[in-house]
């Protein structure tokens, strides 16, 4: 370096500009992160001081530093993987007829006023009972092998998703519309390039609540005479009073459930990149 350029500090500043953005990104980051998991962690660190303290029965809670422990026994022994891997096939097989059906059967009513009319009643009827509520329906109509289970799921996700589809497909814009009438564009060019694009956060919307309802379900189905699944080992586990169990298996299905949903919520962001989701900044 000769001796004009270690003396003039542009060309030292012109190497240090880039490292503020760097630095102001990673404190974002890092107090994002912090925020993300503070209230988890404060919470299991109460839990604990508690169990420390006496406050709490290990019978009735036990403490986080067993639930860990039984958490890597199940996953160490094979048992919670061979329980949710059953679960999770069981999720995707109810969550994907629900979703299929659901999006098919919107894409209709909100595009026909007779199919509109012709299933108003019975989706209003039938939408408000709790799926536990057709499971000896289910037993009946299907016996207490794998198809009773998947239908209690497909129910509990169907109506998330048909609801969110029609509904999105009502609140299109009507000046899109008008414009496509006046340059007189086909019928299945409008359905495809404005109906669609118009209804696919809703559309997201409703797979992913139906994603949530479809693991409150896994529990109920696996009511039904199972041998497997997640739902099965924390009923067994209560029957046994192994809270410990109980909870791994609840903190398994909310876990697996989270990272479903970022998954559907990744593929939103990728696909909705004209309708950004306002995130709550004022600034």
């Amino acid at each position: 370096m000769t001796p004009e350029l270690a003396l003039d500090p542009a060309p030292q500043r012109a190497v240090r500009a880039p490292i503020a953005p760097r630095l102001r990104a990673w404190a974002h980051g890092a107090r994002s992160a912090a925020l993300y998991v503070a209230l988890p962690v404060f919470v299991v660190a109460l839990w604990q001081a508690l169990f420390e303290l006496g406050l709490i029965r290990p019978i009735l809670l036990p403490p986080p530093s067993r639930v860990v422990a039984t958490l890597w026994e199940l996953a160490a022994s094979g048992d919670l993987p061979r329980h949710l891997s059953v679960s999770l096939q069981r999720v995707l097989q109810g969550f994907g007829i629900a979703a299929a059906l659901g999006i098919a059967l919107g894409i209709g009513i909100g595009l026909s006023r007779t199919l509109d009319r012709l299933t108003d009643l019975s989706v209003q009827v039938l939408k408000p009972i709790p799926p536990l509520a057709w499971i000896p329906i289910a037993i009946l109509w299907f016996g207490i092998g794998e198809a009773a289970k998947v239908y209690i799921i497909f129910l509990g996700a169907f109506f998330p998703i048909l609801v969110n589809t029609v509904d999105g497909i009502r609140r299109t814009d009507h000046r899109h519309v008008e414009l496509a009438r006046i340059l007189e564009v086909s019928r299945g060019r409008f359905v495809a390039r404005v109906i669609l694009p118009g209804a696919l956060p809703a559309i997201m919307t409703g797979l992913r609540v139906g994603l949530m309802v479809a693991w409150i379900c896994v529990v109920a189905s696996e009511l039904i005479a199972a041998s497997s699944g997640v739902g099965y080992l924390i009923m067994d586990a209560r029957q046994l009073s192994q809270t410990d169990v109980v909870i791994v298996g609840m903190l398994t299905i909310g876990a697996v459930g989270k990272l479903l949903d970022s998954l559907l919520k990744r593929a939103e962001q990728h696909l909705i990149t004209w309708n950004p989701a306002y995130s709550g900044s004022w600034t």
